[in-house]
């Protein structure tokens, strides 16, 4: 069974809006018009005053970045041409008084060569046949106008995502305020800076669910088995508990968990970085002040999301250690190698890395964040103490080694660290959680604070190779030098002397990338 468009009505989604007026048919417009492509063709439905005019017009306006653009309603000339990129043909057919009059008006081409907005569909059922999109408005009882857009499979799927994103700022009473992207980083989370009708900046955080992606061992994907988070559920419930225990990080405003929304606080833009994007101490020594507060306090694993769901933070367990680890022998190993590992390369470093991760079975055990790093981390200079350092990425948190998170700041992968300043950072932490405790683990510390580091520049240097072989994405190599210089100077360590002879024989640390001979 066909509708009126001809396509099958099983195949057709339907989302519904309520416009409360004027300027939300206005917001639905922009928010359409960035996602319209070359070959589409909207039809616009709805009785005399429905809007359908406003809403065209708006769409108009959105495509060709200009709200000031002239769009007069094409009732009389029956298409109007915007020279767009993509071009817009706008057809008003509620005077057309034979089908057949679209060939003369140009209908085809228009449909093919660029976008098309329909209004009186109705008055040319070729119009409807050939509509992937149709939006249909009505007035809405007690005032505004409720819209039915019907799509087809591929513009549905376009457009799912931004539409539910919209009804949840609507819902935390935040659909009309003003937004623009904001820089994001290697992952496929989106961001977006918002400002509120009262003026109060909010960031969101567009995450979709992570895709697992095929089986790598064992049946497992690596994510499943890195324990990689899924969702945003993880960053609701760690972002609490980090305030709870100290931490400044934003607070969620809303959320949606299902879809991957979060709405929350705007810490600010300040970093901790110069402007010469060298580290400026006094920034990194606070943050690393923090993590040993954080530290020296108890952690329960069960948590708790502020809608009152359970979430338990999971173990960084051998498996996720080794499995990160591995993607040097998966990625940089082939790359400077110029050939795929074997398979006496691949065991020789699986129980080289075994053994180390069975030391660390007695290293003290906290939430570590996994990614405290120059880009997650903001000043807050108006503040004081620990609260002027703020925490930004912790969705990947897990309960394992307190020194993971230690060595990941003082082993920046996008800053140069210099010997010095690693020293005061680690003297730094240390003396605070000797402070706190006397009794402080300082060798086992120093042990976990090693292995760590170096299990963490040996997952990055497989992550930037991979970066640029599957993502094309080759402007992480330029930090590979620094990645190396660093494990150069932690291979120093008893612990990995094992460890530094199978880079060595492997020349993997040499200063050039050439393959080995």
């Amino acid at each position: 069974m066909t509708d009126a468009s001809g396509a099958f009505a099983d195949e057709i989604r339907t989302f519904t809006l309520d416009l409360a007026d004027e300027a939300a048919t206005i917001r639905l417009a922009r928010l359409l018009a960035p996602l319209l492509n070359t070959g589409d063709v909207v039809a616009l439905s709805g009785p005399l005053g429905a809007g359908k005019t406003t809403l065209a017009r708006a769409l108009i306006r959105a495509v060709a970045g200009d709200p000031d653009l002239e769009v007069p309603s094409p009732t009389y000339t029956l298409v109007q041409l915007y020279p767009t990129r993509p071009r817009i043909s706008h057809f008003d057919l509620y005077r057309i008084g034979d089908p057949d009059e679209l060939v003369e008006l140009g209908f085809d081409e228009a449909a093919e060569t660029g976008i098309v907005l329909a209004e009186w569909p109705e008055q040319a059922p070729d119009v409807l046949r050939a509509a992937n999109l149709r939006l249909t408005l009505a007035d809405r009882p007690g005032g505004g106008r409720q819209v039915a857009i019907h799509a087809l499979p591929e513009a549905a799927a376009r457009i799912e995502r931004p539409l539910a994103l919209h009804a949840f700022l609507a819902a935390s009473g935040e659909g009309d305020a003003d937004r623009k992207p904001f820089p994001g980083d290697a992952s496929a989370r989106r961001y977006e800076v918002l400002t509120t009708a009262a003026g109060r900046p909010l960031i969101l955080m567009d995450s979709p669910d992570l895709v697992l992606g095929p089986p790598v061992r064992d049946g497992r994907a690596y994510a499943e088995i890195a324990r990689s988070a899924r969702n945003t559920v993880p960053f609701v419930a760690v972002a609490g508990a980090l305030r709870e225990r100290g931490l400044a990080t934003p607070r969620i405003v809303a959320f949606d968990t299902s879809r991957g929304f979060v709405l929350m606080e705007d810490l600010g833009r300040e970093g901790v970085l110069d402007a010469d994007s060298r580290p400026i101490p006094e920034r990194y020594e606070t943050a690393m002040l923090a993590l040993a507060h954080l530290h020296a306090t108890p952690f329960d694993p069960h948590l708790v999301l502020p809608d009152g769901r359970p979430y338990e933070v999971p173990p960084f367990d051998h498996a996720a250690m080794g499995i990160e680890a591995s993607l040097l022998v998966d990625w940089y190993l082939p790359h400077v190698f110029g050939r795929p590992e074997t398979q006496g390369e691949r065991s020789a470093f699986e129980a080289v890395w075994s053994r180390l991760f069975t030391a660390l079975d007695t290293a003290e055990r906290h939430i570590v964040q996994r990614d405290v790093q120059a880009p997650n981390l903001v000043w807050r200079a108006e503040r004081t103490g620990l609260d002027r350092i703020a925490f930004l990425d912790f969705q990947d948190a897990m309960v394992g080694p307190s020194a993971y998170d230690v060595a990941a700041l003082a082993h920046d992968p996008r800053v140069t660290i210099e010997p010095a300043l690693e020293d005061r950072l680690r003297g730094a932490y240390v003396d605070a959680r000797r402070k706190a405790d006397p009794a402080f683990d300082e060798a086992g510390f120093a042990a976990a604070y090693a292995i760590m580091a170096a299990q963490r520049q040996t997952k990055i240097l497989g992550i930037f190779v991979r970066l640029l072989l599957r993502d094309g994405k080759p402007q992480y190599l330029r930090h590979i030098p620094r990645i190396k210089a660093y494990l150069r100077t932690i291979l120093t360590h008893p612990a990995l002397g094992e460890l530094a002879s199978l880079y060595e024989a492997w020349h993997l640390l040499d200063e050039a990338d050439a393959p080995h001979r």
